[in-house]
């Protein structure tokens, strides 16, 4: 959410970057609702203090043994005014709230202009793409000899679930353990565990509710209840109305969970495989940090999930979104696009947003200034590190060969027991 001064004071300012995202926003509905929300405020604060003074002077009569009925009537006639000028001001205000979640975060001065992906900036690209001398399957052709089931997964729950078997479900359980590993003892996280259904005040302090919830799933039995689309949701709500001490910060989070999204929005892209699901496996990384550190460590938590693309020697490449594409919450985006043969394109494999203080306003998550002593709103930061099951199809894409063996990389190794290839049955 983004701070409420900054319509009062540069309202022109917050629509002409509000347009970069092209979210057209209503001023005058604002600017009407906001002069109704004065008007009642600056009401029930002058009804109060009559009623006070009134009551004051009730006190006074009484201490003199005048009759104070009257005086009585009048703060009765008060009080009944009071209560409906402060019920006007709650349903005002409740308004205001509705509109302002409703408004997406202000991009960062460096975002570039753009309406869609086509202009998403490439900044750099790392590793060698595979040039086999046969051609190359995709992970759903080399899947279907190996145990990755989508038949199943279709009779078990519906479409896009998928059961994987044998040698291909602990190359991904070997694929999470290894991220784990990689940055909690390289990268200084702490490993966390989170439940996987979360309220509703959760959804709203990351941004997820109320714009997103066609694409979440509602527990039925307990409507106050969804399941989460992304560990972030949950990690980043521990410090929900928390005040941090400075010596804490950055606190920086790492967690594995499976997510669960109902893709409402995708409009059948990616039906093909385990590209789009609706559930999937990922490893997140949330990083809670001041506001001044936020553009240094945004490019740290984005080096992380990097890293573990280089140590699975994938290549990739690192693209900056533009306008069009960041994402609600977020202020700033890099995407993570890995090389997957079988498409013969880069594919999105992490997603790494600092998120500024838009989330923080909305959890009220704070840290204690030592200069001042006073509460501030931190900065939170999150990123795929990386998402499990695009990183389990680009190992079988990147790793096969002519046969349609899948061979494992050098730092898995020591996760996948004596297995060095997933060999064809």
């Amino acid at each position: 959410m983004l701070d409420p001064r900054l319509f009062r004071t540069d309202l022109d300012f917050v629509t002409e970057q509000l347009a970069r995202r092209s979210f057209t926003f209503n001023s005058e509905s604002y600017v009407e609702l906001e002069a109704r929300r004065k008007d009642v405020q600056v009401k029930t604060q002058e009804l109060q203090n009559e009623r006070n003074s009134r009551s004051k002077a009730i006190g006074l009569a009484k201490a003199k043994g005048e009759d104070v009925q009257p005086l009585l009537d009048q703060v009765q006639h008060l009080g009944d005014e009071l209560k409906a000028a402060e019920t006007q001001l709650s349903e005002i205000q409740q308004d205001m709230d509705a509109l302002m979640a409703g408004i997406p975060n202000l991009l960062d001065a460096s975002v570039p202009a753009g309406k869609s992906e086509e202009f998403n900036v490439e900044l750099s690209r790392w590793g060698d793409v595979p040039d086999f001398d046969f051609e190359a399957k995709d992970h759903v052709d080399l899947g279907a000899k190996l145990g990755m089931d989508f038949e199943v997964g279709a009779k078990i729950a519906g479409a896009r679930f998928v059961v994987l078997n044998g040698a291909l479900a602990r190359l991904q359980r070997a694929i999470i353990q290894f991220m784990l590993d990689t940055h909690t003892d390289q990268h200084g996280y702490s490993e966390t565990y989170v439940p996987y259904l979360v309220n509703a005040d959760s959804l709203r302090g990351t941004g997820q509710l109320p714009k997103f919830e066609a694409d979440l799933f509602k527990a039925s039995d307990d409507p106050a209840l969804y399941l989460i689309p992304t560990a972030e949701v949950p990690v980043t709500n521990i410090v929900r109305d928390v005040i941090i001490d400075a010596k804490e910060l950055p606190l920086k989070f790492v967690c594995h969970s499976p997510c669960f999204r109902s893709e409402a929005g995708a409009y059948g892209r990616d039906v093909r495989g385990m590209i789009r699901q609706h559930q999937f496996e990922k490893v997140e990384l949330v990083q809670i940090v001041q506001p001044d550190q936020s553009e240094q460590l945004h490019e740290q938590l984005t080096a992380h999930a990097e890293n573990i693309l280089k140590l699975l020697k994938l290549p990739y490449r690192k693209m900056l979104l533009c306008a069009g594409d960041t994402g609600f919450s977020s202020a700033k985006t890099y995407d993570l696009e890995v090389w997957l043969p079988g498409q013969g394109a880069y594919r999105e494999i992490s997603s790494c947003s600092n998120f500024k203080d838009f989330q923080a306003r909305r959890l009220q998550a704070r840290w204690r200034n030592p200069e001042t002593g006073k509460p501030e709103l931190v900065h939170t930061l999150n990123g795929s590190g990386l998402a499990a099951g695009r990183t389990l199809i680009a190992i079988m894409e990147n790793y096969q060969d002519a046969q349609g063996h899948i061979h494992i990389p050098e730092a898995l190794l020591p996760y996948m027991g004596n297995i060095s290839v997933i060999e064809v049955a």
